[in-house]
């Protein structure tokens, strides 16, 4: 596997389990339903953009191993 799947489906992994261990802090009113869901939200909009952040390095690091190969 690549990278740029492996690397986010493992913060996912990880999101899943600390969102588990903080739901008991929001179920008890501990944290407001916008401050939980928004770390939640933020945490996976930093994913999805290190995603497409770490898929276009493979490309451009692609293209120039294969210019330097037509060289």
């Amino acid at each position: 596997m690549k990278k740029s799947t492996v690397i986010p489906i493992v913060l996912l992994i990880y999101l899943g389990v600390m969102s588990y261990i903080g739901y008991s802090g929001y179920a008890s009113g501990e944290y407001s339903a916008f401050y939980y869901f928004g770390i939640i939200a933020v945490t996976l909009c930093v994913i999805v953009m290190l995603h497409f952040n770490l898929k276009r390095r493979e490309r451009l690091r692609r293209e120039r191993e294969r210019d330097l190969k037509e060289q």
